[in-house]
């Protein structure tokens, strides 16, 4: 599995703990280069900003969620194609098809560990 580890990616949660966690999982995997973002409105910033291969963003954020993230990249010309995971801790079946039909690539509830993380950026990534 040849994942391209040099590739950026913006992990977005509000929850700080959280954030801790992902990159250190992320990091476990092997991708140094991660950014992070508090909110939504936050991350679109970034994501003007520099080219990122990859969002990992929580669904439950105040005061844009990653629902409506996902929506606005997917409606973002330059942004549209980029991989978007969605964390959540609930896995309703009408957050995922909402998610789905919003274009999110792969879907993560929490918890997970890094064998399930690498496994969703493997099969969002293409690899």
């Amino acid at each position: 599995m040849s994942l391209d580890l040099s590739t950026p990616v913006l992990v977005v949660d509000d929850y700080q703990t959280m954030v801790r966690i992902l990159r250190n999982l992320l990091k476990q995997i092997g991708f140094n280069d991660v950014d992070d973002a508090s909110d939504g409105t936050s991350a679109l910033a970034k994501l003007k900003g520099k080219q990122y291969g990859l969002v990992i963003s929580d669904w439950n954020m105040e005061p844009m969620t990653g629902y409506e993230l996902l929506q606005k990249v997917r409606a973002d010309e330059s942004l549209r194609t980029l991989p978007f995971i969605m964390v959540t801790a609930e896995s309703k079946t009408e957050n995922v098809i909402a998610a789905k039909k919003a274009g999110v690539n792969n879907y993560i509830v929490k918890p997970f560990n890094a064998q399930t993380l690498q496994a969703k950026i493997a099969a969002v990534m293409g690899q």
